[in-house]
C-alpha cells in the first residue's frame, strides 16, 4: 500500500501502531499512474503518554481511471504540539 503522509509529521512520529484494514479491490498494472489521498478520521490523547496522541488515517489509492486500487486504515502515536 502506498504510504503518503508519514513524511508530513517530521519529528512527531513516536510509533506506527498498525493497520486496521487493508484491501486491494482493483489490480494495478505496470505503467499505471497512481494517486493517493490521506484523511484523518480519528484522534485522541494517549492514556499512557501525556505528551502524545493517537491519530488514525484512511489512506486510499486510485488509478488513472479513478478506480480504487488500494485502501487501508492506519494508526500512529504522535507527539503533541506545545499548547
Amino acid at each position: 500500500m502506498l504510504n503518503p503522509g508519514w513524511g508530513t509529521t517530521p519529528g512527531k512520529l513516536v510509533a506506527t501502531l498498525g493497520d486496521a484494514k487493508r484491501v486491494f479491490p482493483t489490480p494495478v498494472f505496470a505503467g499505471d499512474t497512481l494517486r493517493s489521498t490521506s484523511e484523518c478520521i480519528a484522534g485522541r490523547e494517549s492514556r499512557s503518554r501525556a505528551n502524545a496522541g493517537i491519530v488514525t488515517w484512511a489512506r486510499r489509492s486510485f488509478n488513472r481511471r479513478n478506480e480504487l486500487v488500494g485502501e487501508c486504515t492506519r494508526s500512529a502515536l504522535l507527539l503533541r504540539s506545545p499548547a
